[in-house]
């Protein structure tokens, strides 16, 4: 239970599913309800195959390319503790890769579920790059089971945010949205800095 709620609460940090609502708002607002139903249904679908697939084979990756845990874990830190920035800043599209030309771009788009909506708004880097670090960490297959489980259930409720998108956004607005960005964007810098932290510990525990 104890890893479950961490790397949930971990997971449904760096994806920060609030962050992405506006952007799900604008590009479906020409949309019906069983329309918006089938976007959301098939973004989270696409996200789920992309974490789980990132989870499982992110690990050979690291070796084909030679990339130590070490180096991945303070990579890793680097850009979640930037996106836990962005979202401080208010900058979390734009961190997201969705600037000007992007978001363009994305409204002219006839299929949004994979892209934007799926990549890179809910499974960016940030999120993968902690998948992987949990994979190496953990080599047990119960506690692989409870790491799929906590990404399966912030998959669910990310679809049950984005189908309640509207109330949502009515219910909080602008301000309250970006307070509860603020107070995530801050968690999420800690985990960051968690992990190059954690890191360096090591690093130095080994030479010494």
């Amino acid at each position: 239970m104890n890893l479950f709620l961490i790397s949930f609460a971990a997971l449904f940090s760096v994806i920060n599913p609030l962050g992405t609502l506006p952007i799900f708002i604008g590009l479906t607002k020409d949309k019906g309800k069983k329309e918006i139903t089938s976007i959301a249904i098939w973004a989270v679908f696409n996200t789920f195959i992309i974490l789980v697939v990132s989870f499982f084979l992110g690990t050979y990756l690291l070796q084909f390319f030679g990339i130590s845990l070490n180096s991945l874990r303070i990579s890793g830190g680097i850009i979640i503790a930037s996106s836990g920035f962005a979202l401080l800043t208010g900058s979390f599209t734009k961190h997201k890769g969705m600037k000007k030309r992007e978001k363009e771009d994305a409204y002219t788009r006839s299929e949004i579920s994979l892209t934007p909506l799926a990549i890179p708004m809910l499974a960016g880097p940030g999120s993968i790059s902690l998948l992987i670090t949990y994979n190496q960490e953990h080599s047990l297959i119960f506690d692989k089971i409870i790491l799929v489980s906590a990404i399966l259930a912030v998959c669910l409720i990310t679809f049950l945010l984005l189908i309640s998108s509207r109330i949502i956004i009515k219910a909080l607005g602008a301000s309250g949205i970006n307070a509860l960005s603020g107070i995530i964007g801050f968690i999420v810098i800690s985990i960051g800095v968690e992990f190059i932290l954690n890191t360096l510990l090591k690093i130095i525990n080994g030479f010494i």
